[in-house]
């Protein structure tokens, strides 16, 4: 069965961001993930979760203060830029003990941008050898120029940096824009997932809405031993509790 996790940063926003993990908590959530934690201390953000029982599954590198910033990771001439703000991830980790972080590529393209993001992913996963990293790919639909886009490109640079610590962070909505093929995805590529996250297609919705089936997608993930969080990583149609009444066929 699937272990769900609530995306903090795009559910329950009808409360302020402390208060979702009590939301969280009582809506039948075990874990949380976020994209970004760095609004408050680590230490209010622990305390929060801890009141509400729930466990931390994974948050992004900073995005920077750049408008439309999406992280350093394979930006030439952004090292600094880059280890600074992992360097702040891997402080809130002390406090948060997430399961997985995601690195961010950010906004490039071309040979220089891979090079950089080889470099800066093989830094990263050797300064933090016992917390689990994630490359993501995302659809360039939402956000167009980010480097990463397809699950093969990240197979690539996953081979290429080879640590034992950074794996693929598979998000349903993204892959299915850019690649379906679902099914024979996940199969190949179970060794690698160490996050999955869900949402409908076209709309980002409840992941129950749209064009691929649900239940087929969180069974192949129990076939091919997925152990991990799915991170329920959506805009809710309307109020959140209203509408998670798609959990109930996998409690």
């Amino acid at each position: 069965m699937p272990r769900f996790c609530t995306n903090l940063t795009m559910m329950f926003t009808e409360v302020p961001f402390l208060d979702r993990f009590n939301a969280a908590s009582a809506a039948g959530f075990a874990a949380a993930e976020m994209l970004s934690p760095y609004d408050a201390a680590a230490s209010e953000v622990r305390s929060a979760a801890d009141a509400a029982g729930v466990a931390f599954a994974l948050y992004n590198t900073p995005l920077g203060d750049t408008p439309g910033a999406r992280g350093h990771g394979a930006i030439p001439g952004g090292r600094d830029l880059f280890r600074a703000g992992f360097e702040k991830a891997i402080a809130y980790a002390e406090d948060l003990q997430p399961d997985c972080i995601h690195v961010m590529a950010g906004l490039a393209e071309g040979g220089a941008a891979e090079e950089t993001f080889l470099e800066n992913l093989a830094w990263a996963a050797a300064q933090a050898p016992d917390q689990r990293l994630a490359i993501e790919p995302i659809n360039n639909r939402d956000i167009p120029g980010y480097f990463l886009n397809t699950t093969d490109q990240a197979v690539r640079i996953l081979d290429a940096v080879n640590a034992p610590n950074l794996g693929l962070q598979f998000d349903v909505y993204h892959v299915q824009i850019m690649e379906g093929d679902l099914t024979r995805r996940l199969e190949r590529l179970a060794p690698r997932i160490f996050h999955v996250q869900i949402a409908g297609v076209p709309d980002r919705h409840e992941p129950d809405r749209g064009e691929f089936a649900l239940n087929h997608v969180l069974s192949t993930l129990d076939r091919i031993g997925y152990q991990g969080w799915v991170g329920c990583e959506y805009n809710p149609a309307g109020r959140t509790e209203d509408g998670l009444g798609w959990m109930a066929a996998f409690r």
